[in-house]
């Protein structure tokens, strides 16, 4: 595994000089591919500072490993955001659609299996409702049994591996989680389980930072070199931040636990044994109950939110808004980000907040660290999980190919 403080999906190659600069050269234009779209071949000539006959022959390469599509077609080089350049047309490069990861993502009532292709397209999505409590073992059976019925039907897929995000704390190393609050989970070896069980390989991290990785790569966080991401889910609150365009992860990296920011001296008992911490004041569950909704009609939250003039409901999304700004005005004092992306119910309950006059956010921050801070929604909505669950594995893809594809 990478360092966990590399947010990009090209690794560093190793080996002899003219191979690991081959394998360099090949990662770059995948990565950039991936993470840009269709591009065209002067493109990538241009974004790379190679010279054409190199760039063609990387393409060539990964073309015949199967990861590219080459779209020589004078058309091509017409679709948006492509740039043509003068004269003869330069052939468009595509990520393949014969490339997918298995994405992963076990939550307290369910798990949610998706499979995602190169360029962060999810292309199937379940949903395994369940028990509120259960154990690793069960977790893995329910997800390999998710992944063999998604997989059954596809043809012509290759299965780079499987990405898990993980409600709680990791480790990169080896994908232990080392402890999961939620599910009373420690020292469990799911990565290496879920592996045994389905003959792929699986790599897991912390589901908040990969949900920042996918916001900052496709989303609401793309080309921000500094900002805080909080998201709010079933299993409780997380988060992440970027400085300089690095993710903040601390020694063993498990920064970014927003969730048990402090916001309440009298407050209610954490999972993590605390009192008071922002995921034990604000949760998913008590804002659905007030507006009648269940946890699979979560992503209805902010329309009824908004709607609601149910005075019981008007009074939970107060309370529960007003240590969203405790915690987030903490984390923009400290931090002093250009951005903030809220996700999950955390943006259900900032816009239903705003929609009934609520004061801004960020109104307690100090004057100078609020001063052209912005505060958006996450993008990829539900899909951000899956998409960065699958960035671990494309990670070791594009970092190698040849040698991740051979695996």
């Amino acid at each position: 595994m990478s360092s966990p403080s590399e947010l990009s999906t090209v690794r560093h190659a190793t080996g002899g000089a003219t191979d690991a600069l081959r394998r360099n050269n090949l990662a770059t234009v995948l990565g950039l591919v991936h993470r840009d779209g269709a591009l065209s071949r002067s493109d990538l000539t241009r974004l790379t500072g190679l010279n054409r006959s190199t760039v063609g022959d990387l393409v060539g390469e990964l073309a015949a490993l199967g990861l590219v599509v080459v779209d020589e077609s004078p058309a091509s080089v017409a679709e948006p955001g492509v740039r043509a350049a003068r004269g003869r047309p330069s052939p468009l490069v595509r990520v393949s659609d014969q490339v997918a990861a298995v994405a992963v993502n076990p939550e307290v009532d369910a798990v949610i299996i998706g499979l995602v292709g190169l360029g962060g397209r999810v292309l199937k999505r379940i949903r395994v409702e369940t028990a509120s409590a259960r154990s690793v073992g069960e977790t893995v059976g329910l997800a390999s049994a998710g992944i063999a019925g998604m997989l059954a039907g596809e043809t012509g897929i290759r299965v780079a591996g499987i990405g898990v995000a993980v409600p709680g704390q990791v480790r990169l190393s080896d994908g232990m989680v080392r402890e999961a609050t939620h599910f009373g989970w420690v020292d469990e070896p799911l990565a290496a389980m879920l592996g045994e069980s389905t003959g792929l390989r699986v790599w897991a991290a912390n589901a908040a930072v990969l949900g920042l990785r996918a916001e900052s790569a496709f989303g609401a966080g793309r080309g921000i070199d500094d900002l805080v991401y909080m998201i709010g889910g079933a299993s409780g609150i997380g988060g992440g931040g970027i400085s300089g365009g690095r993710l903040l992860t601390g020694a063993s990296g498990y920064a970014g636990e927003f969730g048990h920011t402090f916001v309440r001296s009298d407050g209610r008992a954490c999972p993590c044994g605390a009192r008071g911490c922002l995921e034990a004041e604000v949760t998913q569950a008590e804002l659905l109950a007030a507006v009648g909704l269940d946890s699979a009609q979560a992503a209805e939250l902010a329309d009824r939110l908004i709607a609601t003039d149910d005075p019981v409901a008007r009074a939970v999304v107060e309370r529960q808004y007003e240590f969203l700004r405790i915690a987030t005005r903490s984390a923009v004092n400290v931090f002093n980000p250009s951005v903030v992306v809220l996700g999950g119910f955390l943006a259900a309950l900032y816009r239903g907040a705003q929609a009934h006059g609520a004061p801004d956010v960020l109104g307690d921050v100090i004057h100078s660290s609020r001063d052209g801070v912005a505060v958006t929604e996450a993008l990829l909505g539900t899909d951000q999980m899956l998409i960065g669950a699958a960035e671990l594995v494309f990670a070791e893809l594009i970092a190698d190919p040849a040698r991740a594809l051979a695996a």
